[in-house]
C-alpha cells in the first residue's frame, strides 16, 4: 500500500466556500503540483447548471511543455498526471495526491469545475478545454471523472437519458474525449460513477456509467476503474458503508449531503484503486516500484 504524509503547493485556488463536516469544497479549478494540503475540495451537486452562461476556468498552462510520455519515471524525470473532471476529481485531488506523492515520480496537475460534465457544453465545454489545456501539461497520464451531473436531457433535445438517441450520442461525446486525452502515447485511466441513494438518480447513472464502459472497450489500452462496483452493497444497491480494500473493515463512505459524493474515506478507497491504475501504468513505462 502506498499512502504518505502531504507535502506541497495548490498553485491556484479561487475560493473556498462551507460543505458538511467532513470536507472543505472549492468551486474552482485547481493546478497542483506535488502534493496538496489535507483537504477536498468538493463541488456543488447533481443538478443541472441554474444558468446556461459560460464558465471561464483559470488556465493551468501558458506555454506549450514538450511530452515525454517515452522516457522511464525517475525522480528526475517524473511523470506528469493530469487529473480532470468535475467535483468527483476535485474531491479526489488531494487523496491521489497523497497516494502517488510516496513513488517519489509524479507530478501530478488537477483541473476541474462542478456542475460540469459531457452533456451541457453550452456551461462548461470540456472538449475544448482539453484542447487547450493539455498540451500545456503534456500528460504521460491522465485520470478523468465525468458523469454526475450528466444524467440529463441534451440542450434543445426531449430525450430521456435511457433512450436509444441519448444514449448514442452520449457515446459520441464520451469518445471525443478519449480521443482527446488518450492521443500521442498518454495512457487515459477513466473512474466511472458510483451510484446514488435515490433509485431516479441511480437509473440514470447506471445508463451513463454502461455507455462509458462501451466506449472504454473500444480503445485499447484505456483503463476504465469501476467506482459503482467498489461502492455497491452486496445486494447491488446503494451502501453508506462498504468493505475498505485496505484493511478489509467497513466503513462510512459516503458525505451526508447528497447522498452521492463520497466522505474523506470513500475518498481515499477511490485514491487506492486509482493510484493503483495509476502506478500499474507507471511500471508499464518502466519504472522500478
Amino acid at each position: 500500500m502506498i499512502l504518505g504524509a502531504l507535502y506541497g503547493l495548490v498553485t491556484v485556488v479561487v475560493f473556498v466556500i462551507g460543505d458538511d463536516d467532513t470536507k472543505t469544497s472549492a468551486d474552482t479549478t485547481v493546478t497542483t503540483s506535488g502534493a496538496t494540503s489535507p483537504t477536498s475540495p468538493e463541488a456543488s451537486g447533481l443538478d443541472p447548471p441554474a444558468s446556461s452562461e459560460a464558465v471561464v476556468a483559470t488556465s493551468i498552462a501558458t506555454t506549450t511543455t514538450l511530452a515525454d510520455s517515452n522516457t522511464v519515471p525517475t525522480p528526475e524525470d517524473p511523470a506528469r498526471v493530469l487529473l480532470v473532471g468535475d467535483s468527483e476529481a476535485g474531491g479526489l485531488s488531494p487523496f491521489l495526491e497523497r497516494v502517488l506523492d510516496d513513488t517519489g515520480i509524479v507530478e501530478m496537475t488537477t483541473d476541474y469545475k462542478s456542475s460540469t460534465g459531457l452533456v451541457r457544453p453550452d456551461y462548461f465545454d470540456w472538449p475544448a478545454r482539453l484542447r487547450e489545456q493539455v498540451p500545456g501539461v503534456a500528460p504521460d497520464i491522465v485520470v478523468a471523472l465525468f458523469g454526475g451531473n450528466d444524467g440529463q436531457a441534451f440542450p434543445n433535445t426531449s430525450d430521456p437519458v435511457d433512450s436509444v438517441e441519448w444514449r448514442a450520442e452520449y457515446a459520441k461525446r464520451v469518445a471525443e474525449v478519449i480521443d482527446i486525452l488518450s492521443a500521442d502515447g498518454r495512457t487515459l485511466i477513466w473512474v466511472g460513477v458510483p451510484n446514488g441513494a435515490s433509485d431516479d438518480l441511480t437509473d440514470r447513472l447506471a445508463v451513463l456509467n454502461e455507455v462509458v464502459k462501451a466506449e472504454v472497450g473500444k480503445h485499447p489500452g484505456v483503463v476504465f476503474v469501476d467506482a459503482w462496483d467498489r461502492f455497491t452493497g452486496l445486494d447491488g444497491g446503494f451502501a453508506p458503508y462498504v468493505i475498505d480494500p485496505r484493511d478489509g473493515e467497513a466503513k462510512a463512505v459516503r458525505s451526508e449531503t447528497d447522498g452521492f459524493h463520497l466522505n474523506t474515506v470513500g475518498e481515499e478507497i477511490l485514491a487506492f484503486d486509482v493510484g493503483s491504475a495509476v502506478i500499474a501504468a507507471l511500471r508499464e513505462r518502466g519504472a522500478s516500484l
